[in-house]
């Protein structure tokens, strides 16, 4: 059982890196003094008492100074305790040199003075180095881990955020299709079946192909058409509908991203429209900036009643996934006025 547990320590990669760190650290010191001293005992010893204060230094510093001080920005009480526990232990070496060290390998008569030397500076700044290196290197080491770790949180988190997004995104667009879809059905359209396919194609790249963090734009535009195909189908002549848009090749984008600001449109300009409906789309996209516009006509009773609406669901919802797709890198500027409503988004591109 012994034996096991054993195993299984030594089995952790961490404690078998920092048996390895230790036995690399004495074998330093080892061959860097192995041609100045004719005892090799002497040798051996004199490191092995250095490397097991070392070992206690370090850990300490590393598993309980670090942890309860620095970690919670009690930054000067751990310069102070490190500081004396580094002097402590620069103590005790010294008395182990003084009682045993020397008397034992150097002769009975003592080599220095033991009170003068405990504090005598310019000793104890001499040593302090190879006392804290050890330290020093593992608290570097630990530090660009856990620095490590937390990028890594941050985007799990980033895209955890994203997926809830994703997913407030994707029923309210389903749910506005099939409210145009089950219209058409009502009425028995001979387009009912244009309309599934459309939607069966859209469905399509909304489940399998908006995975990833970004996709291809012309995928993107493929499904802005067949979302206003849809929409055509639906509202007949009481929509003026227009999609300009010039692209380089190779633009990618976040997905979904500019078809809620089209849906935005249609539900809040188009869809209460007794009249008709006037929608301008346009899209210019190079390697360096995406520039998308989306202006649309508001029904009369709208240029009334929602000058002074907060913002709808839709557009808070994009605007925070492009706060975590595009920190800092997009501009949205919003503008409504008594007979229309328009949206301007300013990417980035970067090549992506």
């Amino acid at each position: 059982m012994i034996f096991q547990k054993i195993r299984n320590w030594l089995s952790n990669k961490v404690v078998s890196t920092h048996i390895l760190f230790w036995l690399l650290i004495f074998l330093y010191y080892m061959s860097s003094n192995w041609n100045f001293f004719d005892d090799k005992i002497a040798l051996t010893e004199r490191y092995l008492i250095k490397i097991i204060l070392q070992i206690i230094l370090t850990y300490v510093i590393l598993l309980i100074f670090v942890p309860y001080f620095l970690n919670k920005n009690k930054r000067i009480l751990f310069t102070l305790i490190t500081l004396g526990w580094i002097y402590f232990h620069y103590v005790f070496y010294t008395a182990i040199r003084y009682y045993y060290y020397d008397p034992k390998y150097l002769g009975p008569a003592p080599k220095f003075d033991l009170s003068q030397r405990f504090f005598d500076l310019s000793f104890f700044l001499n040593e302090l180095s190879w006392f804290i290196l050890p330290a020093v290197i593992l608290i570097t080491i630990k530090y660009y881990r856990d620095q490590k770790e937390v990028i890594i949180l941050r985007e799990q988190k980033k895209t955890t955020e994203l997926n809830l997004l994703k997913n407030q995104l994707n029923p309210h667009f389903l749910f506005n299709t099939l409210n145009n879809l089950y219209t058409l059905a009502l009425k028995k359209s001979d387009q009912t079946p244009e309309v599934i396919a459309k939607l069966s194609s859209i469905l399509d790249y909304m489940l399998y192909h908006c995975n990833d963090k970004f996709v291809a734009l012309a995928d993107e535009i493929t499904l802005i058409n067949n979302y206003l195909e849809l929409e055509k189908i639906r509202y007949g002549k009481r929509l003026e509908v227009d999609f300009d848009y010039k692209m380089s090749k190779g633009i990618k984008i976040a997905p979904l991203i500019l078809l809620t600001f089209v849906e935005n449109a249609f539900k809040h300009g188009v869809k209460e429209e007794i009249k008709t409906a006037t929608l301008n789309i346009t899209l210019q996209a190079s390697e360096e900036e995406i520039l998308f516009k989306v202006y649309n006509s508001k029904p009369l009773h709208k240029q009334y009643n929602d000058i002074n609406k907060s913002p709808s669901i839709g557009l808070q919802n994009i605007q925070q996934q492009l706060d975590i797709l595009y920190p800092k890198n997009y501009t949205l500027t919003v503008n409504e006025k008594k007979e229309s409503y328009s949206v301007i988004l300013k990417l980035k591109s970067n090549g992506l």
